[in-house]
């Protein structure tokens, strides 16, 4: 597909999108102070078109950048707070009985929207987490037997408290493994922090609308002509496959401490990932080893399982990737 294009080609349809693009990041940084890494990574999820999990600690303003990353798009947005006591029915809607006629009626859930903010997802049990996947693989929910598509910009940001917190729930393999990202947000350092509390004290800023569904369709449409070079194609692979055989690439020190690792869906992640890094990070029309370096742990990092091993090392998903990228040849 981006083969048949030029690079000049490539370069003057992303110039044509740009601007959206800065817009976009310009209105969430008026009520994002710093956290240039997750707000990055949130334009990454959207521009992919996939589903990006949040982790940190309350007070970090992950659910103030999904909220401002919705309404300087223009775009239908829905709140679900996860409780222990949340039921499935409460996300996806139920079928109401009419009198009048003897009918039923479908009465969509908060799922039927654009951007879905799925705040404290780890706190509401598996059964119900479970609810979303067929929304998030499949982009349509059934009820009574019938799917109800989902519409095309459909998005679940999600955030997450670490589940070594009391209350917690983690996340079952199979959706996790639907997030494209999971990103880990920290703290502020001291002079953002500063700035925080002058911003609040002065009042803030709301984001103002700047684009719309059919901008964002044509910034995705941009950001997939991205140039990806067979040798790139090839690294990525090789990076995903050092994950779960690492000794079919040369790579015997890593085997006993991944007990599973990244899937296909791992892969195209990754290359998908790669090219919006090099547009909205890079500003470059082509992937480079570097891009796909750069989204290696938020691809990877909810889609590894370490042995008992790696864990008696001390080891984290972070280090074993880590080691991964330092192993494996980079083109």
């Amino acid at each position: 597909m981006s083969d048949e294009l030029s690079i000049s080609q490539i370069e003057g349809t992303i110039a044509e999108v740009k601007p959206t693009i800065d817009a976009v990041r310009a209105q969430v940084g008026r009520v994002i102070v710093g956290q240039q890494r997750m707000v990055d990574r949130l334009l990454i999820g959207l521009m992919s078109n996939g589903h990006v999990l949040l982790e940190g600690v309350p007070g970090l303003a992950k659910t103030t950048a999904v909220q401002a990353l919705a309404r300087s798009l223009s775009l239908d947005f829905k709140r679900i707070q996860f409780t222990p006591d949340l039921l499935p029915s409460d996300l996806l809607g139920t079928q109401v009985y009419n009198p009048a006629d003897g009918s039923f009626k479908v009465h969509k859930g908060p799922l039927f929207t654009n951007i879905v903010l799925a705040d404290e997802i780890n706190r509401a049990p598996a059964k119900v987490q479970s609810a979303l996947l067929e929304a998030m693989q499949e982009r349509q929910i059934t009820l009574d037997g019938k799917a109800h598509p989902l519409p095309g910009s459909f998005m679940v940001l999600a955030t997450q408290n670490p589940i070594e917190q009391e209350g917690t729930y983690p996340l079952p393999e199979a959706q996790a493994d639907r997030f494209l990202l999971k990103v880990l947000v920290g703290y502020p350092d001291r002079d953002e922090e500063h700035e925080i509390l002058r911003r609040v004290s002065a009042g803030g800023t709301d984001p103002e609308p700047v684009a719309g569904e059919a901008e964002l369709a044509r910034c995705r449409a941009a950001v997939a002509q991205v140039r990806m070079e067979p040798v790139v194609e090839s690294y990525i692979v090789d990076l995903v496959r050092a994950t779960r055989d690492p000794a079919a690439i040369g790579l015997d020190g890593l085997s006993r401490i991944i007990e599973y690792g990244g899937s296909p869906r791992a892969t195209l992640a990754l290359a998908t990932t790669a090219r919006s890094h090099a547009v909205l990070v890079e500003g470059r029309a082509y992937v480079t080893p570097d891009d796909v370096k750069a989204m290696a742990h938020d691809v990877l990092r909810h889609r590894i399982l370490l042995s008992y091993e790696a864990e008696a090392d001390g080891l984290t998903e972070e280090d074993v990737i880590t080691r991964v990228i330092e192993q494996v040849r980079t083109p």
